[in-house]
């Protein structure tokens, strides 16, 4: 009789789960158009306001550095006002303007909800990765050429101002926690690596796929993503983001 009895306690023991494996690698090359060149920007002007050294982040040497910069504000459709900033190794005004308006519009195209805590962009030479963080988006314009032969330089944007402008809110935030544990898995390996630093950068986009570009992906990825991360996706809704200039739909 023991025997039995403590042969039916292990066959009652609910198994341990099995971790499921992300479906991606990373999320922001999942879908070159989520955002394309042709949508709506809220960027309205862009005005020159001299050259100064500001204290900006460079890839290429790793560090803060004081660089002279060529100034800009950009000005966007809520009123919000980003410092542009522009490496001075570009050589004059009018060549710096140009990027900074090319970014300026890019940025301006992303849910404004992502822009509340962009106070800055840094813009320089280079083929080093973009960057989120310190109230600040990164932009290496080498690096930029290869997101734009691939058409992703707006989806890479987007995770970047994810960092910015929702890490430092919601990154360790119990809510957040609690919709990770949930889901029990990650949707791409970059999140599982770094599940504190990355998963909240990695995760909007496919919430931004399924819930306010539909139409732009298949139903088999729109499953994967529905089915992998239930709960982050609810997280994202309760929100309640500002998405203007992308509206959503039905």
């Amino acid at each position: 009789m023991p025997a039995t009895v403590l042969s039916l306690g292990l066959a009652c023991a609910a198994p341990e789960p099995v971790p499921r494996e992300p479906p991606y690698r990373g999320t922001a090359f999942i879908d070159p158009d989520l955002i394309v060149a042709s949508d709506p920007s809220t960027l309205r002007s862009l005005d020159y306001t001299g050259l100064d050294t500001r204290r900006m982040f460079d890839r290429r040497v790793d560090a803060f550095v004081l660089t002279d910069a060529y100034l800009f504000d950009a000005t966007f459709e809520d009123a919000m006002v980003v410092e542009v900033q522009v490496n001075a190794e570009f050589g004059d005004a009018p060549t710096a303007e140009r990027h900074a308006a090319f970014y300026g519009r890019a940025i301006g195209q992303l849910p404004a909800g992502l822009r509340t805590r962009v106070e800055t962009v840094w813009i320089h030479r280079g083929d080093m990765p973009f960057g989120g963080g310190n109230d600040n988006i990164l932009i290496h314009v080498g690096k930029a050429a290869e997101y734009l032969r691939d058409g992703v330089l707006e989806e890479i944007l987007m995770h970047e101002a994810a960092h910015t402008s929702l890490d430092p809110v919601h990154a360790a935030a119990e809510d957040w926690l609690t919709a990770q544990a949930a889901d029990g898995g990650f949707i791409s390996d970059y999140a599982r690596e770094h599940p504190r630093r990355e998963d909240v950068a990695e995760s909007f986009g496919p919430f931004f796929a399924v819930r306010h570009r539909p139409e732009r992906i298949s139903r088999d990825m729109a499953r994967t993503i529905q089915t992998t991360m239930p709960n982050r996706i609810e997280f994202f809704d309760r929100l309640e983001l500002d998405m203007n200039p992308v509206h959503e739909i039905p």
